[in-house]
């Protein structure tokens, strides 16, 4: 008997390793940080506006608050390569803390605007943080 029609046109499916799965969905977070503080520069009142007058949102800029904002951002970026490499229980527990604190961090900054965009890219922030600590807590123990 012959392959069947569903097999012969079946895709290869290959099951992903959670850290590649952290390490994705850390990248999906800074591609969205990336966009959003992008287009936050055209509009009025926009980030080059805000810069030009001295702020950085609600908070003067200072070298602190520029300092806060650049470790903010760094910490999802060294995450892309930590989740690849950290000990299994580590990364876990580390994906899981830092996306809480990320997701509280995106929902309130979502929402103190009135920019439907930088409302979308908090929710979208959100479910891509929410995603991260779903899949480190669901991590699956070795088997042995």
């Amino acid at each position: 008997m012959g392959p069947t029609k569903n097999t012969v046109n079946a895709l290869e499916d290959q099951k992903v390793n959670t850290r590649i799965k952290l390490s994705a969905l850390w990248v999906a977070v800074m591609l969205c940080y990336i966009e959003g503080d992008f287009t936050s520069f055209f509009p009025p009142g926009g980030y080059i506006q805000q810069s030009l007058a001295g702020k950085m949102g609600p908070f003067q800029t200072t070298q602190l608050t520029l300092l806060a904002g650049s470790v903010f951002i760094s910490i999802p970026c060294v995450m892309v390569f930590l989740s690849l490499i950290l000990r299994p229980k580590v990364c876990r527990n580390l994906c899981i803390i830092l996306a809480l604190l990320y997701t509280i961090a995106n929902a309130i900054s979502a929402f103190t605007t009135h920019w439907a965009y930088f409302i979308f890219f908090g929710i979208i922030e959100s479910v891509l943080t929410l995603l991260i600590v779903w899949y480190a807590w669901k991590w699956p123990n070795e088997k042995t």
